[in-house]
């Protein structure tokens, strides 16, 4: 079969291995930090467009984030659920299903780092120049940003699948838990290596940037908080930055151990794990931490649960 070229076939995804008696639990476990997710990721969104009083540019910014968690969330996890309760020769996907799934995952991964980006320029604004910070970072500017992120994400995305999808398919396995670029460029049997290139140098450039940018940012926001003697300047920095820090850190480190498990077959396993992991931990996480830790958020959040009670 592997020798057959295949234009408009059914793929089929490998899955996670769960044995029969363990798939229920495994079903209920993913559902659970699914509906998590998206409820309070949802709730966040709703909270911040509802109420005036959070209508800053720091928390229209913050909105990207939830609105990205849920987008890679569901691309994955609603097929994955479905998955987990079929045998493993039934999981098949059309490859347009499969090309629009591995669209959305890398738009998911690739946002997640510009979000978090543009994040720290406000909170390098807000701290490194306080009396300049309404005058730099309008609502214009706002929009601005954000759509420099989604711009740019869909741009580099488009390229990479334009690359991929352009290939005849002469296998039909995708050895994943669900659809990405490099599952689909492995089912051709013509040269692919233009598309490994790609793939290789856009992560590392992705990952790099975003990792200068961050190292950058809070290089310059220490140095200010070192040689300012403001306590309420010093403290400020240190909630908000911390809050912005951990999510960032919980990004990096769930998409850096995946990536990683890519250069040892033998974990083949655990990298699929950790690939679901990357879609269930962050998107689950970041409304917890960003949320709580922020005072507005916080007390509105409060307000809200007093009154329900």
């Amino acid at each position: 079969m592997d020798n057959l070229t295949f234009t408009n076939s059914l793929l089929l995804v490998e899955g996670l291995k769960v044995t029969p008696q363990s798939s229920q639990p495994v079903f209920i476990m993913f559902l659970l930090a699914y509906v998590f997710a998206m409820i309070s990721n949802a709730g966040l969104i709703f909270l911040i467009s509802t109420d005036k009083n959070l209508h800053e540019p720091m928390h229209f910014l913050f909105c990207n984030l939830p609105l990205n968690d849920i987008i890679g969330t569901t691309v994955v996890m609603p097929r994955l659920l479905l998955d987990i309760l079929r045998e493993t020769s039934e999981r098949f996907i059309s490859y347009a299903e499969c090309v629009v799934q591995a669209y959305f995952v890398h738009i998911f991964t690739a946002a997640c780092h510009y979000v978090l980006m543009i994040m720290a320029f406000d909170r390098y604004v807000a701290i490194c120049n306080p009396l300049r910070y309404t005058a730099i970072m309008t609502n214009k500017m706002v929009i601005v940003l954000s759509a420099i992120v989604w711009s740019l994400a869909v741009l580099l995305v488009t390229i990479m699948l334009g690359l991929t999808i352009r290939l005849s398919h002469c296998r039909y396995k995708i050895e994943n838990p669900f659809c990405d670029n490099a599952s689909l460029f492995k089912l051709s049997c013509e040269n692919v290596s233009v598309n490994n290139v790609f793939g290789l140098v856009y992560t590392v450039v992705v990952f790099s940037l975003s990792a200068l940018s961050i190292v950058v940012t809070y290089v310059k926001i220490a140095t200010v908080c070192v040689t300012s003697k403001n306590k309420a300047l010093n403290s400020k920095a240190i909630k908000t930055c911390s809050t912005h820090l951990a999510v960032y850190l919980i990004m990096f480190i769930s998409g850096a151990t995946f990536i990683f498990l890519h250069r040892f077959p033998e974990y083949s396993d655990n990298r699929k794990l950790a690939s679901i992991m990357f879609h269930v931990v962050p998107p689950g996480l970041n409304p917890l931490v960003y949320g709580l830790q922020n005072k507005e958020i916080r007390q509105k959040f409060v307000k809200l649960w007093s009154r329900k009670k």
